[in-house]
């Protein structure tokens, strides 16, 4: 017995929106079948499955979906895995590469936060030691 999903049992599974659903398959990562009057009626099978499944792990790799698409329509093809796999890495080596570019930046830019936070700091203790100093009653000579 083969398998199908609706668009509601898909999307409340991997807790998405089925406009969400509606938008991956006008990208082209889900090719469900039309049914019902006028193909109003989606009709997912278990590739649609994987293959949604694939593209949600690929988006927490923080992947784009066409490079996600890219990398699942390869398992599509009768090529050998070998090729798919060459290109999996080529994918995730700049994709880390990318994301190593920014956690550079990122703590370039924490790095230069701090440096103000202790300028900060150092300037409001100075105004409040310089406030209560003159709060201080004056001492007269006698």
């Amino acid at each position: 017995m083969v398998h199908t999903y609706s668009i509601s049992d898909l999307a409340k599974e991997f807790d998405l929106t089925t406009r969400a659903m509606r938008f991956y398959e006008d990208m082209g990562l889900l090719q469900p079948e039309r049914t019902g009057l006028g193909g109003r009626n989606r009709v997912y099978s278990s590739r649609d499955r994987t293959r949604l499944k694939l593209t949600l792990r690929a988006k927490r790799l923080g992947l784009s979906l066409i490079e996600a698409k890219d990398i699942i329509d390869l398992y599509d093809s009768p090529r050998d895995t070998g090729v798919q796999l060459e290109k999996f890495l080529l994918v995730l080596t700049e994709h880390q590469r990318q994301l190593e570019a920014q956690m550079k930046d990122l703590q370039a830019n924490l790095d230069e936060l701090k440096v103000h936070q202790r300028e900060a700091k150092a300037l409001l203790a100075k105004t409040q030691r310089k406030a209560t100093a003159n709060k201080q009653p004056k001492q007269t000579a006698a």
